[in-house]
């Protein structure tokens, strides 16, 4: 059992791994930066790239990681050998989706858009996925500046 254990551990490490070369090469992403857009602390980061976890890791950060990464969180559990059909997720309906977003949703599936333009639409919703809210103090201070 120690040894199934083992062999689990270098792949789920070599899996991270991989995703974190992918997130550099594609996406030029330091560590921190992967860290923040999953929600993965960069230590719990490094400890499954070197395979120190004594404990499975928890499937909710498993999932977040692979979700922060754009990857499917089934393959993350078929590596550890989990059961991909428990994943430990509540069943919602999406809420309606802006139409704006929609659209750009449309645009980055159109063949005839180029690369650069869905580059461009990439990185601006990533970068307003992700950067921090303001607080209500601070809106309420604006609207007194001006």
């Amino acid at each position: 059992m120690p040894h199934r254990a083992q062999g689990r551990k270098v792949a789920f490490a070599a899996f991270v791994r991989r995703a974190l070369d992918e997130a550099r090469s594609t996406r030029a992403w330091t560590g921190t930066e992967v860290a923040r857009r999953t929600g993965v602390s960069r230590q719990t980061i490094n400890r499954w790239v070197r395979g120190e976890w004594v404990s499975d890791p928890e499937p909710e950060r498993v999932i977040a990681f692979c979700e922060g990464l754009g990857l499917q969180p089934t393959a993350a559990f078929a590596v550890l050998g989990w059961d991909r059909t428990a994943l430990p997720r509540q069943d919602r309906a999406a809420p309606a989706m802006d139409p704006d977003v929609e659209a750009l949703l449309r645009r980055l599936v159109d063949p005839e858009v180029p690369d650069t333009e869905k580059f461009h639409i990439r990185e601006t919703i990533r970068y307003l996925a992700y950067r921090p809210s303001v607080s209500v103090y601070e809106q309420n201070a604006r609207k007194k500046v001006v």
